[in-house]
Parts: C-alpha cells; sequence; structure tokens
C-alpha cells in the first residue's frame, strides 16, 4: 500500500483585504491562496505552517470569512471567489480538536460576477455577500451536526450605481429592532441600509438612509464595534480608504445628537473642511444618527483594511489596527486627556525607499491586518508572506514571530539539492525559494531559509549543479548561476545541521543594485555608499529560528557568478548531469532551427558545439540517465529523442521516436536502476494524450551512433498507463515497491495518481483513495528527494516528494 502524509504546504497570501480572518475559538487563520483557502494555527508550538488547502474554487479567492453562527466551538469558513461562488467549508468531524481536516458542505451559485466581500450579521444566521455585478445579496445559513449545510435567499440590494463595485461590507445589530449594513467599494461615499423590525415582530426590508460623504479614493475597509461593552454604547464605525485616510463614524442611539468630539490642532485645514452633519433614522420608536467622529492621518499610501479590537493584552482597551501600501501597520488608540486618536505603535518596515524596488521584494505593502484577542497582530505582505506581531510586556512592545508564506504565483520549477538536503523553486512570481527543515529539541518542520533570486522576469526552470551551486532560467532569454553564501551556509548549519562544503572560502552575502537584476557578491566586511563598514553576517548569525520575511527578503539573496547566452527565446526547460559537469538547455521555438538543445560546461561555462538539433518545436523536458550515458528531451513535437554521450563532453542523436504520443510530451523522467549490476534502462514520458509510456533501451548500447538502425529496433514499448485527463509532470519513485516501479503523476486538475509497472511490464494502479489533491490546478513538477534519506531514520522505508503546483510547493512523505 502507498499513502502520503503531508510534511509541508508553502503558498502565498492573496492580494485582496478580505482575503483573511481569524478565528478567536480554535486560534484557526484562513486566507486565500490562489484558488485555493489556506488553514494555519500561528500559535502552534510545533511551527508546522499551514495545515491544508482548501481546494474546490476556479479562480482567484478574494474574500474568507468566518461564520459566527451558532455551530458550537466548530469554524465555519465562507469564502468568495472570482468565479462567482461563495463556498461553506466546515470540519469533517463534529468535534473540531479530534480532526482539524475541513471539508466543502455547500456551493452558492447566485451571483453573476466575481464576490468581492462578505459578512455575517452578529446573533443572527444572516450572510450578506457583496458582487461586482453591483448587486448585495443577503442569505441565511444553517449547518446540522452532521455536515449537512443549507441556504435560504433572504433578499437582494441593487446599488443602482453605474461602475459602483462592492469592496467592503459591514453589518451589525443595533438593538432588537433594527439592523445596519455599511457598503462601500469603489465609490467615495460610505452607504447605509437599514431594516426596523415591522409591527408582527418580523424583520422588514432594508432600504437605504444615508449616504457618508468625505473619502477622496475606493473605500477598501470597514468595520463597526460596540464602543464600550455596557448596553446603550454608541456604536463605531472605521472605514479606510485609497485616500490615504481613516475616517470614524458615530452611531448614537436616541433623538439628541452625541456631544461633538474634540477637533484634533494636528489636522490643520483638515479640521475646518470636516463636515458634521448628523444622518437620522428610525425604526418605531427608536431614532438613530450617525455623525462624523474623528479623521485618521499618519499612513503615506493607500490604506487597505481597518479592523477593531476590545479585547487585548492589555485588558479591555478599544484600539484598531490599519494596514497599508506605505509597508506600515499601525495600532491606533484614544488618548484619554485629549480625546484625539493617535498612533501607539507602528510596525512594519518604515524606509525611506519602501516597496520602491521588487529587490525588497515588499513592493505593494501590507494588505491585511488582523487581530487575535491574545495581543498577537497577523499581516500579509505583495510577497505574499505572513507577518506575526506578539506584544511582550517585558518590553512593552511587539515582537515578531515566525510566519508562513510562498509563492504568489504557479510554481515552474523545483529542484532538490545534489545531496537532497534542501529544496528549490522558482516561480512566476519572479523568486526563487529554499526550503529546509528546521531541526530542534527533536522536532522538525519546513521552513522558508532564503529567497536566492529575486527577479525581473518570470523564473520556469531550476536545477541544482552541486550541493551550493544553483543554476535558473526566464523569460529573458539567459541562465543565471547562483553559488551560496557564507551567511546561509551558516544559517543552515546551525538551524537544519546541512553542512556545506568549503564554506569558509565563499562570499558572505550578496546584494542587488537598485535598477539591476545581477546580484553582486558581498566580503564579511565592505564599505556602503557613505563609507561606512557593514556586517551583514551577523544578521543572520544570530537567529535561533527560521528568517523572518523582512530578513529573507534583503539578506538571504545568493551571488551571480555567470550569467549563459545563446539561446533566442524564453527558457522553457534546463537538466543538470548527475555529476553536475554539465547543463542541459532549452527555449520556445516554433521551427527546428530555433529547438534546439545547448549544453553548457560548469567548469567553464563554454557553451558544448553543436547545439543539439532534431526536435521541430519546443523542448519541454530534459533528464541525464543515473550514469549521464544519455540524455532524454521530450517536447510540443509529441518526439522523444535519446542522445548518447561519445568521446568528451559531445552528444549525438542516438534515437528518435517522432511518433511516442498523439499529442504533446509535457514530462519524462528516468527509472533508476534496480541495481548496480542491472543493465537495462527504461525512461517514460507523458503527455496530453492522456497516456504514460514507459521504453526499454536494448542490452546492446554500443553500436555506432551512425547506425541507421530504427528507433523501434533501439528502443521498445515497455509499457502504457491510462490517465483520466492530461498529465503535466511523471516521476518515477527512486525505490521500488513489492518489485516494482512506482510512477507518480499530476494532471492539469492538481490530482496526484500513480501506477505499479512490474519487471514484466504488466500495469497495476495503485489505490485510487490515496491520491490526494494537491492543487486547484496545473501540476508544473514532481521531483523525489533520494541521496540525504538513504540513511534518514525519520522515513524508515518512506520517500520524500517535492511538488511544483499552481497554487504553491507541497512536500509528502510517501510511505510504502
Amino acid at each position: 500500500m502507498v499513502t502520503f502524509e503531508k510534511s509541508f504546504i508553502g503558498a502565498g497570501g492573496n492580494r485582496h483585504p478580505a482575503a483573511s480572518d481569524w478565528h478567536q475559538d480554535s486560534g484557526l487563520l484562513a486566507f486565500g491562496s490562489g484558488r485555493n483557502v489556506a488553514l494555519w494555527y500561528p500559535k502552534d508550538e510545533k511551527a508546522h505552517g499551514i495545515t491544508q488547502l482548501l481546494v474546490g474554487h476556479q479562480d482567484d479567492v478574494n474574500v474568507v470569512k468566518f461564520f459566527p453562527g451558532s455551530f458550537g466551538r466548530r469554524p465555519v469558513i465562507i469564502s468568495g471567489s472570482v468565479d462567482k461562488t461563495i463556498r461553506i467549508w466546515c470540519p469533517e468531524s463534529k468535534e473540531f480538536h479530534e480532526s482539524p481536516h475541513f471539508v466543502q458542505v455547500d456551493k452558492i451559485e447566485s451571483h453573476s460576477a466575481s464576490v468581492n466581500a462578505i459578512c455575517c450579521l452578529n446573533g443572527t444566521n444572516l450572510v450578506v455577500s457583496g458582487s461586482s455585478d453591483g448587486e448585495l445579496k443577503i442569505w441565511s445559513l444553517d449547518i446540522s451536526e452532521k455536515n449537512v449545510a443549507s441556504h435560504k435567499w433572504k433578499e437582494n440590494i441593487s446599488l443602482c450605481r453605474p461602475k459602483f463595485i462592492p469592496l467592503a461590507i459591514a453589518a451589525i445589530r443595533l438593538s432588537p429592532s433594527i439592523d445596519l449594513i455599511a457598503v462601500a467599494g469603489t465609490f467615495n461615499k460610505v452607504l447605509i441600509f437599514t431594516r426596523p423590525k415591522g409591527l408582527d415582530g418580523s424583520m422588514g426590508m432594508f432600504r437605504q438612509v444615508a449616504s457618508l460623504p468625505g473619502h477622496e479614493g475606493w473605500i477598501r475597509s470597514l468595520d463597526i464595534t460596540q464602543e464600550t461593552p455596557e448596553d446603550g454604547s454608541d456604536f463605531l464605525l472605521a472605514s479606510a480608504s485609497q485616500d490615504k485616510y481613516i475616517r470614524l463614524w458615530r452611531i448614537h442611539r436616541g433623538a439628541d445628537l452625541p456631544a461633538a468630539a474634540a477637533t484634533d490642532p494636528s489636522l490643520g485645514s483638515f479640521g475646518l473642511a470636516l463636515s458634521n452633519k448628523a444622518y437620522r433614522f428610525n425604526s418605531g420608536e427608536e431614532t438613530h444618527s450617525i455623525t462624523f467622529e474623528a479623521l485618521l492621518v499618519g499612513h503615506e499610501d493607500w490604506i487597505y483594511t481597518a479592523r477593531w479590537m476590545r479585547l487585548n493584552a492589555h485588558g479591555y482597551r478599544l484600539q484598531l489596527l490599519s494596514a497599508s501600501a506605505d509597508n506600515s501597520l499601525a495600532v491606533w488608540e484614544k488618548d484619554d486627556v485629549s480625546l484625539i486618536w493617535v498612533v501607539t505603535s507602528r510596525l512594519g518596515e518604515i524606509s525611506a525607499q519602501k516597496g520602491s524596488t521588487t529587490a525588497t521584494g515588499s513592493t505593494g505593502g501590507f494588505w491585511s491586518g488582523l487581530w487575535f484577542y491574545s495581543g498577537i497582530l497577523a499581516s500579509v505582505s505583495a510577497a505574499g508572506s505572513w507577518r506575526v506581531w506578539e506584544w511582550d510586556p517585558s518590553v512593552g512592545d511587539y515582537l515578531q514571530q515566525i510566519g508562513v508564506g510562498g509563492h504568489t504565483k504557479e510554481v515552474r520549477g523545483i529542484s532538490w539539492s545534489k545531496d537532497g538536503s534542501y529544496l528549490l523553486s522558482t516561480s512566476a512570481d519572479q523568486t526563487t525559494r529554499l526550503y529546509a527543515e528546521w531541526k530542534r529539541d527533536g522536532r522538525r518542520s519546513w521552513h522558508e531559509f532564503a529567497r536566492p533570486q529575486i527577479h525581473g522576469y518570470d523564473l520556469n526552470c531550476i536545477a541544482s549543479l552541486n550541493p551550493s551551486r544553483f543554476i535558473s532560467g526566464a523569460d529573458e532569454k539567459l541562465m543565471r548561476v547562483f553559488d551560496e553564501p557564507a551567511s546561509i551556509a551558516t544559517l543552515l548549519s546551525g538551524l537544519c545541521e546541512i553542512a556545506t562544503p568549503g564554506a569558509a572560502s565563499l562570499p558572505e552575502t550578496a546584494t542587488m543594485p537598485v535598477l539591476g537584476l545581477s546580484n553582486k557578491a558581498v566580503d564579511a566586511a565592505d564599505p556602503d555608499s557613505e563609507g561606512n563598514t557593514q556586517t551583514y553576517k551577523s544578521a543572520l548569525e544570530a537567529l535561533t529560528h527560521p528568517p523572518l520575511e523582512d530578513q529573507l527578503s534583503r539578506l538571504t539573496l545568493f551571488p551571480e557568478i555567470e550569467k549563459l547566452y545563446g539561446h533566442g527565446a524564453e527558457i522553457s526547460a534546463l537538466a543538470a548531469s548527475q555529476s553536475g559537469n554539465l547543463i542541459a538547455s532549452a527555449c520556445r521555438a516554433s521551427s527546428e532551427e530555433h529547438a534546439v538543445i545547448r549544453m553548457y560546461r560548469s567548469s567553464d561555462w563554454r557553451e558544448v558545439k553543436p547545439p543539439l538539433q532534431g526536435h521541430s518545436h519546443t523542448v519541454l523536458g530534459l533528464s541525464f540517465s543515473a550514469d549521464d550515458e544519455f540524455l532524454l528531451s521530450v517536447g510540443r513535437d509529441r518526439t522523444w529523442i535519446l542522445w548518447r554521450k561519445e568521446e568528451g563532453d559531445d552528444y549525438v542523436l542516438w534515437a528518435k521516436n517522432p511518433s511516442a504520443h498523439t499529442r504533446m510530451i509535457l514530462s519524462c523522467a528516468w527509472v533508476p536502476p534496480r541495481s548496480t549490476t542491472d543493465s537495462r534502462r527504461i525512461f517514460v514520458t507523458a503527455g496530453r494524450d492522456k497516456k504514460i509510456r514507459a521504453w526499454a533501451i536494448e542490452t546492446d548500447v554500443n553500436k555506432p551512433s551512425d547506425d541507421k538502425t530504427n528507433a523501434r529496433e533501439r528502443v521498445t514499448l515497455f509499457a502504457t498507463v491510462d490517465a483520466d485527463g492530461p498529465i503535466t509532470a511523471v516521476s518515477v519513485a527512486p525505490s521500488p515497491v513489492d518489485g516494482s516501479w512506482l510512477v507518480v503523476y499530476g494532471n492539469e486538475n492538481g490530482r496526484l495518481s500513480g501506477a505499479l509497472i512490474s519487471v514484466d511490464g504488466s500495469v497495476s494502479p495503485w489505490d485510487e483513495g490515496h491520491s490526494p489533491i494537491v492543487s486547484s490546478g496545473e501540476i508544473h513538477g514532481l521531483e523525489w528527494r533520494v541521496p540525504l534519506q538513504q540513511s534518514d531514520e525519520k522515513l524508515g522505508n518512506g520517500r520524500t516528494l517535492a511538488v511544483a503546483a499552481d497554487d504553491g510547493v507541497l512536500v509528502y512523505d510517501m510511505w510504502l
């Protein structure tokens, strides 16, 4: 039997202010990650990171909300997406702590456009959703103890304004006889809707009662809270806008208006222009009013979120958390003496060069800010990484803790280091990331330990040359070679027990010029532009935990040592020989002239000429055999080619099959030798024709290359595996399973599957019940971790498989 156990999920958060929420009872934080909803426990002492991806949506998730209904302590998640649907997720088990695995229990398809905002009315089972179709929908949600969900439409509200898209919704029950909904978005006013209780005791329909002016840009966030816990207390509404300001509005119960708030002298001319017009609405004998309360000035760029918190590390104290594109979070509090709202804590990156270059990985600032009741803050940056701060009473400030993160776009390339000690990935988000296991006190957990490359082009592929060197290919038509710096070698040695040969001779670290794409090596003590000596090593040497996001984006670059030229288009495939002495590469092409494979020597970085010509379209896969005797290539021309090594570093065409598949071949892999004396060479190819074919090379490979023997006589079809969809990635387990080869493959729907191929060519599928759904999108690469774990007592007879998918990097322990 083959079983999979999730070891690591690396996935970045979506850039949408409403795409995250924190469940206060369980401590579970849910956030949109591509098309999925990712689940994470920031307070997990074992630091296991993301525990699950909820797969179901067919486009990016815009909004995530926990439903505050009466379902015990079980968290219920509501998510909305660009795919126009709303999905409901519940723990699979009635007792949440017994099984934290979530499943989809309902799907709502009532909107005709992207769902951008969701709000729950506390104390009821009502949910309000807003869409780009310019409508609000109000519906009720009920979930039984057996996870049977039902929803019922209640009311539609048409916003009746051209080009007005709701981006934020806040709702609250002001009293037993009146409910309020606030709506904002691509309009500079906050719309207020209320519904009163009718004479028969039932709640009526919502109608607009006010339109609050003042903002000069789109309004991205709304939040309402009660000012004090006493009955009859006023409510405060916060609206955050792209005009860089936060406006506070007071909702007062009673015919008399509230006392005017003190004017903040720091506002200057702003204070004279602020309107204090009262907006009144009635419900039976109750009268409420809305008046402007305060203008919060302190951010230098768009403000994405503003959230209230009443229970925090200081006891009872009303505070407001704002997240901005200026790379900062601000905690606001009302001064007891002056009654002016002031910033009591500011977190993040305060810099004159904030986000000015992608070299920092921080362009775009913070997209969301969340509170947790015990004095913890969390925020996601444009780089997809979550940062966490916890209040430390001993220092009287918030201290940053370990977060999670990952690529924000599809992961296109993946590679283990040559010794299997760490994992490298490249993505369309223009970054390369290094993941490794943090080992301490008998525990292990995967984390991002370095961001070696932050580029200006989409990165397509990557290959490891030796334990401290890798090469990557991008849309810029060339390849770049990087060496591990001494600072990272020291970090990996101390926290991951990874030894790097020759670490003492490596450059200390690397930096990137503001207008450049090449990482420049920096020695242990180099003067900066002002002549001051900087010590780069100390920042990472002192770490007793994986690097935090600000350290990853600034201190963990790898120095670039070489560029390899020659291709005329975007790099499509890369492979390094087992010895690391040769590099094979290909680029996108539509003719035989350009569909060549170029070989380079890693000893002097010179191209081995002439290039290998044989394909007529883009080469999509390259793979060296275990002994480097053969190079296998596959491509869009439905052809596989075997290139055989001759004298020196020359490879020549040895066998070619132009009709191996009926559609393009997307991936290929070699079957590991069964033993050192096994002379059979077998490789597999997989394509869009939904088939995996295994091919066996004849024992006598010493026939001269100019021998015109037909490819079908040199290589025979050994076995065929039929799949249920186009196959985008294939790999073969490094060790046999019950005497058979285990072929694992991924498809364009994000599912892993497998089959066992016996020595006689018979095929038997594994149990489909053990096939995990990795992603809601395409799987781009599969790679087994081989050398390191042969003596790894943790896994025993298990193996580790790395997966590159549309929505992140995943590591699975496979148990045989």
